[in-house]
């Protein structure tokens, strides 16, 4: 599921990200997208690729990866992002929530470090606001 509102779209800065047409309340669920789970063995595999960029750590002790179907690697770091995501990890899916309101035309960010209040440097350099 993915509210029928958001799109992809280029960024300055950043390539693509996601965006919405609409105006949206905080704590709204965005989407809920299948996962492909990955072995520790196929992470290492597709940490050597440009696929390292869009995966995520998967599963309570973080030794496998996965690749969200739906728009979930899409979505742009933010270390104040207007989003946040959950993993299922029996259900094999990802969500996205928002954690205020959003405005029409703005771009949705998460936290690429899993805690929305979790400032560590990720693998890329951030423009800080």
């Amino acid at each position: 599921m993915i509210k029928p509102y958001l799109y992809i779209n280029k960024t300055k800065e950043k390539g693509r990200g996601v965006f919405t047409k609409e105006r949206i309340p905080a704590g709204t669920l965005l989407e809920v997208s299948p996962v492909l789970v990955l072995s520790n063995a196929d992470t290492q595999i597709v940490d050597k690729t440009k696929l390292h960029n869009y995966i995520f750590l998967w599963g309570v002790r973080e030794t496998r990866s996965c690749i969200a179907l739906g728009f979930c690697s899409i979505y742009n770091h933010d270390y104040d992002p207007n989003c946040e995501y959950e993993m299922d990890f029996d259900a094999d899916t990802m969500s996205i929530k928002t954690r205020r309101d959003i405005k029409k035309g703005e771009e949705l960010t998460i936290n690429y470090n899993g805690d929305i209040e979790d400032k560590s440097a990720v693998w890329f350099d951030v423009k800080r606001k």
